[in-house]
């Protein structure tokens, strides 16, 4: 395979940085990003808070308590999505082959840009130029073989941070760091490998194949090679990836709630997220899944439904998932909701032939032309009208892209 030349671009403390740098007063302070509700975890915090013990996941009060000056910000999803949409236009001035891994991490192909910059070292510093010129911001770079390198080297130096690993250096890098720190190798899989007696990738690269395979089945063989620091899957741009199989939301609720007309208004307005953007990339589902968990945090369950027909009305996924949650007795008040759709296929929307679906359809274009020009929910159900400032995701899932259907409008 022809030598590669990929980058890893990493914001660092993302959310955190963007809200530093739009209010100065939070410039070198602590600080912690949450989402809109009370309950809300840390997403994310500000290296001073860091230095202090604040770390993501941790509740406000855990933060308060390692740090007492410890600065709470709710987050605003918009400005970062927008900051990253500009962020990533930045990427593509210096090649068009960039996949955006989330919201604040992107992989760059540049093997065919050295002739036009010279070097990736000089692209590199071109890039985060750019981005704290613009924005304030910085970010971490890899630049490696691979897109497993490339992410594995962006980590080893933050924040600001410029780590090159050539293909001589590959198996010294590798000889003794932890397994944990090759992406794709998350805490179950690193109990599992240590219990193998695997902690390196070194060891784990110069393990026997059968013995892996044996182990953890057809990934045995994917596994060897990621010790080895081998990986020749490709950049795949905004465009490029495969078809998606699903279009889901989920909500984490202000508060706990057990009345049945609460849960279903909330069912009706996930359910019109999800119809809303299945219909927008012209997509239907015949597999409807109801995901809920409860009050404790810890107890949770999921179930599927499976309909003779292919559906992206808002209101046919809803009364799918109601029939889910009928099938259910609720043990504890509801903490989480989310609603997906799925075993999709991609197609024109066809005029139906019964007047009743007609006028149907044709209400329901009428508000996704009316929702698109002006925000989402602009025109929506009437038993949602009191939610509509509520409305919308809380926090941006892993899977947000910066266009096309992962693309979600998020509050």
């Amino acid at each position: 395979m022809t030598a590669r030349t990929i980058l890893h671009c990493d914001m660092n403390a993302f959310f955190a940085s963007v809200e530093q740098q739009a209010n100065p007063e939070l410039r070198d302070k602590p600080i912690a990003v949450v989402g809109g509700s009370e309950r809300t975890v840390i997403t994310t915090s500000s290296y001073e808070a860091r230095a202090k013990g604040v770390k993501t996941g941790m509740a406000i009060w855990e933060g308060k308590r390692v740090c007492p000056e410890l600065i709470i910000v709710v987050g605003d999803n918009r400005k970062y999505t927008y900051t990253s949409s500009k962020i990533n236009e930045i990427f593509r001035d210096f090649t068009p082959e960039v996949e955006a891994f989330s919201i604040d991490e992107s992989w760059l192909d540049v093997t065919h840009s050295l002739s036009i910059f010279g070097s990736a070292v000089t692209i590199a510093h071109l890039i985060k130029a750019r981005i704290k010129h613009s924005f304030g911001i910085t970010c971490s770079i890899g630049i490696a073989p691979n897109k497993l390198l490339a992410k594995l080297a962006s980590d080893m130096q933050k924040p600001d941070g410029l780590t090159i690993i050539p293909p001589e250096n590959v198996a010294k890098v590798l000889e003794r760091m932890p397994i944990k720190e090759l992406c794709g190798i998350g805490r179950k899989m690193v109990r599992h490998l240590n219990m193998m007696s695997i902690y390196t990738c070194g060891e784990l690269g110069r393990c026997d194949e059968a013995r892996l395979t044996r182990k953890f089945g057809v990934i045995g063989s994917r596994l060897k090679l990621m010790g080895q620091g081998i990986d020749d899957s490709p950049v795949i741009p905004f465009g490029q990836e495969d078809q998606v199989k699903s279009v889901g939301h989920s909500r984490t609720l202000d508060r706990d709630i057990d009345e049945p007309a609460e849960i279903r208004r909330f069912l009706l307005q996930l359910s019109e997220m999800v119809g809303s953007r299945a219909r927008k990339y012209n997509v239907s589902g015949k597999t409807i899944h109801l995901y809920v968990r409860y009050a404790d945090f810890f107890s949770s369950w999921g179930r599927q439904m499976t309909l003779k027909n292919y559906i992206n009305q808002s209101d046919d996924i809803y009364k799918a998932a109601l029939s889910i949650l009928a099938t259910f007795v609720l043990e504890q008040p509801v903490r989480l909701l989310g609603v997906t759709l799925s075993n999709l296929k991609h197609q024109a929307e066809q005029l139906p032939l019964f007047e009743d679906e007609r006028k149907k359809l044709f209400a329901t274009q009428a508000m996704d032309m009316i929702n698109d020009r002006f925000g989402s929910m602009a025109v929506t159900f009437g038993s949602l009208v009191k939610d509509k400032e509520s409305a919308g995701s809380h926090v941006i899932p892993p899977s947000w892209q910066p266009d096309g259907i992962k693309n979600i409008d998020v509050k």
